[in-house]
């Protein structure tokens, strides 16, 4: 899989450069209006300085799938060969297809579902739904944000009297319940220092996401053979379709009960990890080992988190 790495910001540029090279100052303002960008702040602000500058200004804010859809228009109105192939790299990029059914941060019995439309992939909860959380917002190409998840969390929870760090005060507490461990806090503690720092717009980092779901009791009669990685660790819905998930390796990953190297178990977990990649999905491991130590280990999540914001773009 070729990784598409174009953030809306690439996109922008493309947009302005193009413009830029291809109309007059006077056609770039008249463009502008036809295609539904925002008229001049002031008198003061045309294209005569600086076309691509003028051009961006007035991209500036849109999301990604806002700006896709303006390459695409520019595209029928002026033929922009080199954003159609920007357009392309989105549209190929990540996992094929949009998340439907997000169930995640569980902090109870599992739940049980049907297909309550088998035509549309339509599911239903029909036991301990209330341990659950289940997203039921579209997600687009601009994935799922802070912003987006505490939004709905303010919405589900009837929390409008509630001011900006107060919500996600209460959303981050409601992840933690899901997690098992402090080692597991630690890695959603980490990424919770991001949103402080660089504001709600960031992907939201998820807890316990269901990725297969078996009905049965494994090992039990109908139950599904292979299926043994029912929910990943974390969880980022990035734009442009990538997921990227993040797996918190303990001992029972490796090990039998009594602590003995189990080259079965491993192969297993290798296996899933392969299957996750062949389609389309990025997969990093964090050995629990690496986080035994508080103070470093905080600080390799930390480089981590940032080493993954920059191959990713965000």
């Amino acid at each position: 899989m070729r990784l598409s790495t174009v953030a809306p910001r690439v996109l922008r540029e493309a947009i302005g450069v193009f413009l830029r090279d291809r109309l007059k100052s006077d056609d770039v303002e008249e463009f502008c209006v036809e295609i539904g960008l925002a008229p001049p702040d002031s008198p003061e602000d045309t294209a005569f300085t600086s076309k691509r500058a003028y051009v961006v200004r007035r991209l500036g804010g849109k999301s990604l799938g806002e700006l896709v859809d303006i390459a695409v228009r520019v595209d029928e109105e002026l033929d922009a060969p080199e954003l159609r192939e920007l357009i392309a790299k989105i549209g190929s990029a990540g996992v094929p297809g949009l998340p439907k059914n997000l169930i995640f941060a569980a902090d109870g019995p599992k739940h049980r579902i049907v297909l309550s439309d088998a035509i549309n992939n339509d599911i239903k909860i029909i036991k301990n739904e209330q341990y659950c959380l289940v997203y039921d917002r579209p997600i687009g190409l601009d994935g799922l944000t802070w912003g987006d998840l505490a939004a709905w969390w303010s919405d589900r929870e009837q929390l409008s009297h509630l001011n900006e760090r107060q919500l996600s005060s209460s959303l981050h507490k409601r992840l933690l319940d899901s997690l098992d461990n402090d080692a597991e806090r630690m890695i959603l503690n980490r990424y919770a220092h991001r949103y402080v720092a660089l504001g709600s717009a960031i992907p939201a980092l998820l807890p316990q996401v269901y990725l297969h779901y078996d009905p049965y009791a494994r090992g039990q009669p109908g139950s599904v053979p292979g299926v043994a990685r029912q929910r990943m660790d974390f969880l980022l819905l990035l734009a442009n379709r990538v997921r990227v998930v993040i797996e918190l390796d303990g001992v029972q990953h490796y090990a039998d009960a009594a602590g003995r190297a189990d080259s079965r178990r491993y192969a297993a977990m290798v296996a899933e990890d392969r299957q996750l990649r062949l389609r389309g999905y990025e997969v990093y491991r964090i050995g629990g080992h690496e986080l035994m130590d508080r103070p470093s280990g905080e600080a390799m999540l930390d480089e981590f988190f940032e080493h993954l914001s920059t191959r990713y773009s965000v």
